[in-house]
């Protein structure tokens, strides 16, 4: 994690599954490092979790992203932590303010919520229970990000809510993660994408373009800094953080 004098940085990696996976994200978190990344996880038992956070403070980490998770393919039993919010009460409780938390938010709402007001609720729920801001799903409409802020604020959130946004290596992968999480690709990308076929170059320049763009225009309209969703790949963050004048 990085910041500017009003603005927080932060780039997400995930836990590699193979031995190759962990040469490649050793690499890339030492690329990354040299703009300033914190990299955080969280566990899903109140002992672990204290754990944790024990281990954590000792290192003198302060910064902590508070997520539900979702459960291990075959498992039914979904521990001691039902909700992010239960979670977030747990670390206030047990570490008072040491830790800075975020949360999850999503722009586009969450796939398992019934209905737009709803969710909102469940995210103020997380804030009452003591994070001190939230980092969104990512998203390709700015629109859609700023219509989430303004719904929270009305409900009377006032934390920095960050947007998310995830570079685009490939079409199949974005498609794949966007399916996964109910993130939308507008049919304008989706559609000029689709006509680069296998054509790797154009896909990877015309998604520079789209996230340079999007991150510009969410940080001129304000937005309190920006959360990378890398996938584990430092080069197209690198040169999006450079586009945008951030080294």
């Amino acid at each position: 994690m990085t910041s500017a004098p009003d603005r927080v940085f932060s780039f997400e990696f995930f836990p590699p599954a193979t031995p190759e996976g962990a040469k490649k994200l050793a690499a890339t978190r030492v690329q990354l490092a040299e703009l300033g990344p914190h990299i955080s996880c969280i566990g899903s038992t109140r002992e672990n979790v204290r754990t944790t956070l024990a281990n954590y403070r000792e290192h003198g980490i302060r910064h902590l992203v508070a997520l539900r998770g979702d459960l291990p393919s075959g498992t039914a039993d979904a521990g001691e932590f039902h909700y992010a919010n239960e979670l977030v009460e747990f670390i206030r409780s047990t570490t008072g303010d040491w830790f800075h938390i975020e949360v999850a938010c999503y722009p586009e709402y969450h796939p398992q919520a019934r209905n737009p007001r709803e969710d909102l609720l469940h995210f103020k729920r997380k804030l009452d229970a003591g994070a001190n801001s939230a980092i969104t799903q990512y998203f390709f409409n700015a629109e859609s990000y700023y219509h989430f802020v303004d719904g929270a604020q009305a409900l009377g959130v006032r934390a920095p809510i960050v947007p998310g946004v995830m570079p685009i290596l490939s079409f199949s992968k974005l498609a794949r993660f966007s399916d996964a999480c109910g993130a939308e690709i507008p049919r304008w990308i989706r559609r000029k994408m689709e006509s680069f076929g296998d054509d790797a170059a154009s896909i990877r320049a015309f998604g520079l373009d789209v996230v340079t763009n999007l991150c510009a225009d969410l940080l001129a309209h304000g937005a309190p800094g920006l959360h990378f969703y890398t996938l584990n790949q430092a080069a197209l963050t690198t040169v999006i953080w450079r586009r945008l004048g951030l080294s």
